[in-house]
Parts: C-alpha cells; structure tokens; sequence
C-alpha cells in the first residue's frame, strides 16, 4: 500500500509557510514585490504597478507549486485570499494532487503545525 504524501501551506500574499509534519521541516517562501518596486513601478505608470505585481505574484506562486510538486494531498490555508488564488493557478496544473483550501487566522508556528495534523487525520 503506497502512503498518500500530504503537506500544509499557510500562505498571506507576502510568505507561504510549507508544512509537512512527517519530516518535521517547513520552508518559507517570500513575495519580493517590495514598497521600492511599487515606488518605482509607479512612478512611470499606475499600469505597469500592476503588471510588475502581477509577474511578482505568479513567480510566488511558482515557486510554492514547485515545492508540491512531491506531494498527492495539499491543505491551503491562511487569512488571505491568497490560498484560492494559487488554487485557481496550480490547480489548472497538477491534476493529480488533491487540494484542499481552508480558512484561518493568523496562528503560531504550534498552531498551523496543529491544524494540518488535525485536517489530514479527520
């Protein structure tokens, strides 16, 4: 029987916490659109503020769905709207790994570490 690898992600739309409880070890990922890039950005138009956000974002969002790349079962979880949209981008994607998006709030380390043991044994 092959074991089904599961991993939980709290995400905001500036870090992703990856936590994957039988290897007890977590990842952090960063959005790097930073107050300077808007600044900039914004200071030759308001459209290509957006558009450099926009390629910031999705190059987030890439570099979670690399690191799930090893997992069949995936919890998205945070505050933010931030988990259905990298749903909506890597769902189109992996089609063989199972997705989960859940709400929450801001938790300590314990507390997310808690809340995916508790998802993935109901």
């Amino acid at each position: 029987m092959e074991t089904t690898k599961k991993v939980g992600i709290w995400m905001d739309h500036s870090i992703a916490e990856i936590i994957d409880t039988t290897i007890k070890s977590k990842v952090i990922t960063e959005c790097d659109f930073t107050f300077a890039d808007k600044e900039e950005a914004l200071s030759r138009s308001e459209n290509l503020m957006h558009n450099k956000r926009q390629q910031k974002i999705e190059a987030y969002y890439k570099k979670i769905a690399d690191a799930i790349l090893t997992y069949d079962h995936v919890l998205l979880f945070g505050p933010t709207n931030a988990k259905t949209e990298l749903h909506n981008y890597i769902n189109l994607h992996f089609k063989d790994i199972k997705f989960d998006v859940k709400p929450a709030d801001k938790m300590t380390e314990n507390e997310k570490i808690a809340f995916v043991k508790d998802h993935f044994n109901n």
